[in-house]
């Protein structure tokens, strides 16, 4: 693994770095580009993570609900573990958690994780519609963290 942690690829108020993921499916990987246009929301999250898939992967399901027309949300499973997954494992997860959200791996695991500077998983990461860096934070605490993600991200829907 060659990880290494840019930390020019996160700055408050800036256009979002370039992320390094690898895609599950068939789908091809997006550029952060592609979004431009409509709010993001980034979830880094992991399978293994209890606060990921108790509370971050429903709060981001609801993102999609609720705001579709506003706002596109990706998941980014990291992994700081190192174990690679198989393919029907993520299908299997997507069905049982209903997720509403495309996922892609981080590549060797960690290497957004590490460039995006997350506390950990749960780590969002909100950008406008021009694609720039409004938010950052760590955590699914209802109370704390996804009460707060939850203002930033009407604001950001306010603005467009």
């Amino acid at each position: 693994m060659d990880n290494k942690i840019n930390s020019i690829e996160i700055e408050m108020g800036k256009p979002l770095g370039n992320w390094e993921i690898e895609r599950i499916f068939d789908k091809e990987v997006p550029h952060i580009q592609d979004f431009q246009g409509k709010a993001l929301l980034i979830l880094i999250f992991s399978f293994g993570c209890p606060g990921c898939i108790g509370r971050a992967i429903p709060f981001a399901n609801r993102m999609v609900l609720e705001n579709a027309e506003k706002m596109n949300v990706i998941g980014i499973h990291t992994n700081f573990e190192g174990v690679d997954f198989e393919r029907n494992h993520f299908q299997n997860k997507i069905n049982e958690f209903y997720i509403r959200f495309e996922i892609y791996k981080d590549k060797n695991y960690n290497t957004t994780f590490l460039n995006y500077g997350a506390g950990g998983t749960p780590h969002w990461i909100l950008v406008d519609k021009k694609g720039i860096m409004k938010y950052s934070i760590f955590g699914s605490d209802p109370n704390n963290a996804l009460l707060r993600l939850s203002y930033k991200i009407h604001e950001i829907l306010d603005e467009n």
